[in-house]
C-alpha cells in the first residue's frame, strides 16, 4: 500500500501535459505554438457587448411526411424513420379509442382496460412470467388509454427487436387480464378516490373541467366506487377485443433498424389479424354548458388560493390560429416576458407561477385559461391584475418588441420539432390520426410571421370574452373574501359581476354525490 501512495504521489507531479490523453496533449501544443499575433487576432473578433454579436441566418427545412409513410397490405398506416446512431428500436401505436366511450356507470373501464393490456399478462404468459420476458431483454413495454386516444409503446436494443415484437403484438392482440392484477388495479383506483378532496390542485382540475363543459360531458365524467367495483374482466376482454384491432391502429417507428424489413416484421405480426370493417368511433360533439360566474370551493387547511379564469377556446383549423397563438404568448404563454407573468409574479410579487394557455381542440373547441396560486389574501388582487391585462390587450396594441419576441419564439423553436427520428415518426403518426392538414408544417413559419399587432388585437377582442369568463377558487374562501386590509379595493365580491360567489361544495370523494348545501 505504501509503495502504491508513493507512485501515486510521484504521478501526480510530473508534468502536467504527461497526464493528457493523446488528443489533449496535442491541442495544448497548438495554443501554446500560437503567436501573439495571432492571439491578437483572433480576440479582435469577439464583439465588445453581446448585443454587437452577429448570427447567421438559421436554415431549416421540416420533412416531409410522405417519405416515411406506408401502407401496409392490410390498410394500416405506419410512419417508419430510419436512425443509426444508437443501436435502439422504438414502436409506437396510436389506437383509436378513449376514456370518452366509457358506458355510463362504467366510468374508469377504458382506463382499467388500458392500463391491464400491459400488466395483466397475455393468454400464453402469465402476468410475471411476461415482466420477466421484457425485464430479460431490458426492454420497456406500456399500454394505456386516455380521454381520446389510446397508446401502446415498446423500447428495446435492436438486437432483440424479434422477440421483443412478438412479445408487444402478443399483449395488443391477446391481453390475459390476470384477475389478481385487476384486483390490485382496482384496489389502487379506490384509494385514490379517497383521497379525492386532499389537494386543491386536483379539486380545481376536476371542477374546471365540470364548470367549462358541464357535468355531463365526457371530460368530466368521473368515475365511481360503485361504477369500479361493477367493471369485471368480462368488460374489459369486450372492450379491447371491440377497440384494439389493426383498423384503429397507427404506428410510429424510429430507430436502427432497415425500412424494408421492419415493414415485412409489421405485416408478419399482423398476419391473420383480422381488420374490423366497421369504422372506428369518433369524439362526439359534445354540446357544452358554461355559465359565466365566480365560483368558489371552499378548503379550510389551506393558506394559499388556486384560481382557475377562462371559458371556451376555439378549434385547431380556426383561421386565427396563428394570431391566437401569439396573442396568448403574450398574454401569459411566453413565460418571463408574458404580461401576465411580469406583473403577478415579477413586479408584484403575488405568485410564483402564473401564466395562460388557449387550447385548440381537434373535436371540441379548446379552452382559455389563465391560472396561478397565490397567498389567501392577496389571491383578488391578482385575479383582479390578469383581468386588467385582458382588458388591456383587448383595447391597445402590443408592442413591436413584444410582437417580435413571441414571433421570433415559435418560429426559432420549430426545428425541434423534429429534432429527433422519433420525433419525426411520432408527430406525423399524430397527424395522421386527427387528420391535420398536410400543409400546416410547411406554411407554419410563413404564417407565423405574418401575424401583426391588428391581429393580436382583433383577436384579442373576439376570442377573449371578460362577459363570459368562469372565474374558480380554491381554497380557504372565508380568508381569501377578506382580502389584503392594506388594498381594500380588491375583493371577491367586487370581481363578481353580478354580485354572487357560487359555492360549490365539495362531493363524496367515492359517490362523487354533491350536497344540496356548500
Amino acid at each position: 500500500m505504501r509503495n502504491r501512495m508513493r507512485n501515486l504521489q510521484r504521478n501526480s507531479r510530473r508534468s502536467p501535459q504527461r497526464n493528457l490523453g493523446p488528443l489533449s496533449a496535442f491541442l495544448a501544443m497548438i495554443l501554446l505554438s500560437l503567436s501573439p499575433a495571432a492571439v491578437l487576432a483572433q480576440t479582435q473578433q469577439i464583439p465588445a457587448h453581446p448585443r454587437d454579436l452577429k448570427y447567421t441566418t438559421l436554415t431549416f427545412t421540416p420533412p416531409k411526411r410522405e417519405p416515411y409513410r406506408h401502407v401496409l397490405s392490410n390498410g394500416v398506416v405506419a410512419y417508419l424513420v430510419e436512425d443509426h446512431d444508437l443501436p435502439l428500436v422504438n414502436v409506437a401505436t396510436l389506437v383509436r379509442t378513449g376514456t370518452y366511450l366509457d358506458p355510463a356507470g362504467k366510468e374508469g373501464l377504458a382506463a382499467l382496460t388500458g392500463s391491464q393490456i400491459r400488466i395483466g399478462g397475455t393468454t400464453s404468459k402469465n402476468a410475471e412470467q411476461f415482466d420477466e420476458a421484457i425485464a430479460f431483454l431490458a426492454a420497456n413495454i406500456n399500454s394505456t388509454i386516455g380521454q381520446l386516444q389510446g397508446n401502446a409503446s415498446l423500447n428495446l436494443l435492436t438486437k432483440d427487436i424479434d422477440q421483443g415484437l412478438g412479445l408487444y403484438f402478443d399483449m395488443l392482440k391477446n391481453p390475459g387480464f390476470q384477475e389478481d392484477r385487476i384486483k390490485l388495479a382496482k384496489s389502487q383506483l379506490l384509494q385514490n378516490m379517497e383521497r379525492r378532496n386532499d389537494n386543491t390542485d386536483a379539486i380545481e382540475n376536476r371542477e374546471w373541467a365540470r364548470l367549462i363543459y358541464g357535468a355531463n360531458h365526457f371530460s368530466a365524467r368521473l368515475a365511481t366506487k360503485a361504477a369500479i367495483e361493477s367493471i369485471t374482466r368480462e368488460d374489459m376482454i369486450a372492450f379491447h377485443q371491440k377497440y384494439y384491432q389493426p383498423g384503429g391502429f397507427i404506428f410510429a417507428v424510429s430507430g436502427d433498424f432497415n425500412t424494408k424489413e421492419m415493414i415485412a416484421k409489421l405485416e408478419a405480426a399482423m398476419k391473420g389479424w383480422p381488420v374490423s370493417k366497421q369504422p372506428p368511433p369518433v369524439v362526439p360533439k359534445t354540446p357544452y354548458e358554461t355559465v359565466a360566474g365566480v365560483y368558489a370551493v371552499h378548503k379550510a387547511d389551506v393558506n394559499q388560493g388556486r384560481v382557475s379564469l377562462g371559458h371556451v377556446g376555439a378549434m385547431r383549423d380556426n383561421p386565427d390560429f396563428y394570431a391566437l397563438s401569439v396573442m396568448n404568448d403574450i398574454l401569459g404563454g411566453g413565460g418571463f416576458t408574458s404580461r401576465i407573468t411580469s406583473r403577478v409574479r415579477s413586479d408584484e410579487g403575488l405568485a410564483y407561477s402564473a401564466g395562460s394557455s388557449y387550447s385548440f381542440g381537434v373535436y371540441n373547441p379548446g379552452i382559455f385559461r389563465a391560472s396561478f396560486q397565490s397567498k389567501n389574501p392577496t389571491t383578488t388582487q391578482a385575479i383582479d391584475i390578469i383581468m386588467e391585462e385582458i382588458n388591456r390587450l383587448r383595447t391597445g396594441k402590443v408592442t413591436a418588441e413584444e410582437l417580435e419576441t413571441s414571433k421570433n419564439s415559435f418560429i426559432e423553436v420549430f426545428p425541434r420539432t423534429f429534432s429527433t427520428a422519433e420525433q419525426v415518426a411520432g408527430v406525423f403518426a399524430q397527424d395522421e390520426f386527427t387528420k391535420r392538414a398536410p400543409d400546416y408544417w410547411t406554411t407554419y413559419r410563413d404564417r407565423m410571421r405574418a401575424v401583426t399587432a391588428d391581429d393580436v388585437q382583433r383577436v384579442a377582442q373576439k376570442y377573449l370574452q371578460p362577459d363570459k369568463l368562469v372565474v374558480l377558487v380554491v381554497g380557504n374562501i372565508d380568508e381569501i373574501s377578506k382580502g389584503n386590509p392594506d388594498k381594500p379595493q380588491y375583493s371577491l365580491l367586487k370581481i363578481a359581476k353580478d354580485g354572487q360567489i357560487r359555492r360549490i361544495p365539495l362531493p363524496d370523494p367515492l359517490t362523487m354525490v354533491y350536497p344540496s348545501n356548500p
